[in-house]
C-alpha cells in the first residue's frame, strides 16, 4: 500500500514517525511519502518538505506569509496527485490539512485524519466539513469521543495519546545521561523561531535568581544553536540538542511554552510552570474566538488547573520567579501536582497508540 503522509510541526513529527513505523511492522509492503521531519524520515519516509518551512503561528503571521502556505498547498496537492496514494493520514496541523482533505475527498482519495483539529475550542463547523471530507478520525484525547458523538453525531475512534507509549517506554528502557551536577531546571520554549525570541529571553532572567541551579535548554531540532546563545550571551546556562526526554528524567522543575510540551513534562512527573506570550493582535483575536478555560493540554485535560498558565502579561519576571519558586520549594504544592499527575495517567489510558492508529488505517482500506 501507498501511504502519503502530513504533519507540520515537531510533534507531529513525532507521532507520525512512531504511525509510519506501525504501517511498516504491519504491511511489508508499505510504501510512505511525507510532509513532516527527522522522525519521519527516519521511520522510513521519503520527505517531500521539512516542517521547519510551514510552522506559521499566529493570525498576524499566517496572514503575512499567505503566500508562502498557498504556494505550499498547491505543491503539496500536485504531489499526492503524482504519487496516486491508497489512503492520505493527516496530523493535526488543520488550517493546511482540513484544505487539503476538502481537495482529497474530490479526488477520490481515501482521508485519515489523526490527531483532531481542537475543534471544541474554536471553529466548531469545522466539524461540519471533516464529517464531509474525513473518512475515518482519529482521537487522542478522552473527551472527544463525547464531543463528536453528543454535539455532532459523528463517531470517531479514541485510539489513546500517543504520548503515552512514548513517554513509558523512554521511562522504562532508556537509562538516563547526567546532564549536570547541579538540580537542574528545564526550559522548553518551544519549536518556532519566533515563539522562542519572545519566550526564553523572559525564562532566562530565572537564572540569576536561583544561582544554586543548572538551566538548560531543550534545542528545538528545526532551530541552531547559536540562534539560543545569542539570546544567552554569558549566562552560565547549558544548551542540549535531541535530549528532551533525557533532560526531563532529571529536571526539578520546567518552564514550558504551551503545546504538547505542557504534557510531555507532566507525564515525566516534573512540576511546570506554563509560559505564554504571543503577538499582542494575534491573541486579542485569539480571546475572542476561542472557548477554553486554559492553554496547556494538561489542565484541559483534568478540566481544571493542575499547572499554573501564566500568559501574555502575567508571563513576567516577578509572576514567573513566584510561581517557579512554588514549584521548587511548596512541598504541599508540589504533592498534590504529582497526585494530579497520576490521575492524568489514568485518564488517558493504557494504549499502544501507534498500532491501533495503524490499525484503524489498514481496516478502512480493507486489510
Amino acid at each position: 500500500m501507498r501511504y502519503y503522509v502530513i504533519a507540520g510541526e515537531a510533534s507531529g513529527d513525532l507521532h507520525g514517525g512512531n504511525l509510519i513505523k506501525a504501517l511498516h511492522k504491519k504491511d511489508g509492503q508499505a510504501d510512505v511519502r511525507c510532509w513532516g521531519g527527522d522522525k519521519m524520515q527516519a521511520a522510513g519516509a521519503t520527505l517531500v518538505k521539512h516542517y521547519r518551512d510551514l510552522a506559521f503561528m499566529g493570525f498576524v503571521e499566517v496572514i503575512a506569509n499567505l503566500r508562502t502556505i498557498l504556494r505550499n498547498i498547491d505543491l503539496c496537492k500536485k504531489d499526492i496527485i503524482a504519487y496516486n496514494p491508497d489512503v492520505l493520514i493527516l496530523i493535526d496541523y488543520p488550517g493546511f490539512n482540513l484544505r487539503i482533505a476538502e481537495w482529497a475527498k474530490q479526488q477520490g482519495i481515501k482521508v485519515v485524519y489523526y490527531i483532531s483539529p481542537q475543534v471544541w475550542a474554536w471553529k466548531a463547523n469545522r466539524v461540519k466539513k471533516i464529517k464531509r471530507d474525513v473518512d475515518k478520525m482519529l482521537v487522542i484525547l478522552p473527551f472527544e469521543v463525547n464531543y463528536y458523538r453528543d454535539k455532532w453525531n459523528y463517531d470517531v475512534s479514541y485510539v489513546g495519546h500517543p504520548l503515552t507509549e512514548v513517554v513509558d517506554n523512554e521511562i522504562k528502557n532508556v537509562p538516563a545521561e547526567p546532564v549536570s551536577d547541579k538540580p537542574i531546571i528545564a526550559l522548553l520554549p518551544g519549536s518556532r523561531k519566533q515563539e522562542i525570541k519572545v519566550k526564553l529571553p523572559i525564562m532566562l532572567k530565572m537564572v540569576e535568581r536561583f544561582l544554586g541551579y543548572r538551566f538548560v535548554v531543550a534545542q528545538a531540532p528545526s532551530q541552531p544553536e547559536s540562534f539560543y546563545q545569542e539570546m544567552i550571551g554569558d549566562k552560565d546556562v547549558l544548551v542540549v540538542n535531541n535530549q528532551t526526554y533525557n533532560l526531563l528524567k532529571q529536571a526539578k522543575a520546567a518552564l514550558v511554552t504551551s503545546g504538547t510540551a505542557t504534557l510531555e513534562t507532566a507525564l515525566f512527573g516534573v512540576p511546570e510552570v506554563v509560559c505564554y506570550k504571543g503577538n499582542a493582535i494575534s491573541f486579542w483575536l485569539a480571546t475572542k474566538l476561542v472557548d477554553v478555560k486554559y492553554i496547556s493540554l494538561v489542565n484541559l485535560i483534568m478540566d481544571k488547573e493542575v499547572i499554573k498558565e501564566l500568559i501574555q502579561d502575567d508571563f513576567n519576571e516577578d509572576k514567573l520567579h513566584e510561581e517557579l519558586k512554588k514549584v521548587l520549594e511548596d512541598e504541599s504544592y508540589i504533592t498534590n501536582m504529582k497526585a494530579d499527575y497520576k490521575e492524568l495517567w489514568h485518564k488517558l489510558g493504557d494504549y499502544k497508540t501507534s498500532e491501533l492508529a495503524a490499525d484503524e488505517v489498514l481496516t478502512l482500506l480493507g486489510q
